[in-house]
C-alpha cells in the first residue's frame, strides 16, 4: 500500500487518478472509474475536472448509493453531475431493487480501472456496514444494505473493488485520524481492512495521519 500525506490530498489524488486513466485509455482504448461519495469527493471531483482525462472514452460508475429518489440530498449521483463522461448511476429508484443490482453488477466491466474509496468515522468505506459480512464475503458484484445510517444502500462488493486494477483511498480531516491509525494497525474489526493492499494509494492530509506516521512517499 502507498500512503501519501500532505496538503491538497485531494487535488493529488486526482493527479493520480488522471493518470491512470490516461494509461488505461493508452493500453486497452477506454477507461474506467468508480467514485464513492462523502464529503471528500466533491473537491477531489473538482480537481478531476482540470486535469487531463480522456472524458469522451470514460465510463463512470458509483461506489455506492442510497437508495432515495432522484435529486434527494442524500444521494451521491448529484456530485457526479458536472462529469463530461457516460456516468452510470446506480439504479436505486427502480421497483424491484434485487433485480436491478442484478443488472448493474451485470453491466460492469470486467475489471474498472480506478475505484475510489474514502473512510467513515465507523470505519466503513464503500456501504459496507461494521459488523455485517454481507458486502464483504459476497460473490455478487452488487449487494443491497436494507439500512445504514438511516438508509438501505447499495454497494459494490469486496470481489469488485479489490479486483480492480487500483484504488484510490482519499481521507481527510483529524475526525479520521483514529480510524486510519486502527486501519494500519489492521484492526479487522473495520470493514475498511477488507480492501486489498497491493495497487492501493492512500492520500491523507496532515490532520489525518497518526501521530509520528511515517509516510511511504
Amino acid at each position: 500500500m502507498d500512503i501519501r500525506v500532505g496538503p491538497d490530498a485531494a487535488e493529488r489524488a486526482a493527479v493520480w487518478m488522471a493518470r491512470r486513466l490516461r494509461d488505461a485509455h493508452r493500453r486497452r482504448g477506454a477507461a474506467s472509474l468508480a467514485l464513492s461519495g462523502g464529503s471528500t469527493a466533491p473537491p477531489m471531483i473538482a480537481a478531476l475536472l482540470d486535469q487531463d482525462v480522456p472524458w469522451s472514452a470514460t465510463t463512470a460508475w458509483q461506489v455506492d448509493e442510497r437508495v432515495a429518489p432522484d435529486g434527494d440530498g442524500a444521494r451521491n449521483a448529484g456530485q457526479l453531475e458536472a462529469l463530461p463522461c457516460r456516468v452510470r448511476s446506480m439504479p436505486v429508484t427502480a421497483t424491484d431493487l434485487s433485480r436491478a443490482a442484478r443488472q448493474y453488477g451485470a453491466s460492469l466491466p470486467e475489471r474498472l480501472d480506478v475505484v475510489h474509496l474514502g473512510l467513515g468515522d465507523d470505519g466503513h468505506t464503500a456501504s459496507w456496514p461494521p459488523g455485517d459480512p454481507g458486502p464483504i464475503e459476497s460473490d455478487r458484484p452488487v449487494e443491497l444494505i436494507p439500512k445504514f445510517h438511516g438508509l438501505p444502500r447499495m454497494t459494490l462488493t469486496r470481489p469488485v473493488v479489490n479486483g480492480a486494477r487500483s484504488r484510490v483511498v482519499l481521507i481527510v480531516g483529524s475526525g479520521k485520524r483514529e480510524m486510519v491509525e486502527r486501519w494500519l494497525l489492521r484492526d479487522r474489526t473495520l470493514p475498511i481492512t477488507a480492501v486489498r493492499s497491493t495497487s492501493t494509494w492512500v492520500f491523507l492530509d496532515d490532520a489525518a495521519a497518526p501521530p509520528g506516521f511515517r509516510p511511504t512517499h
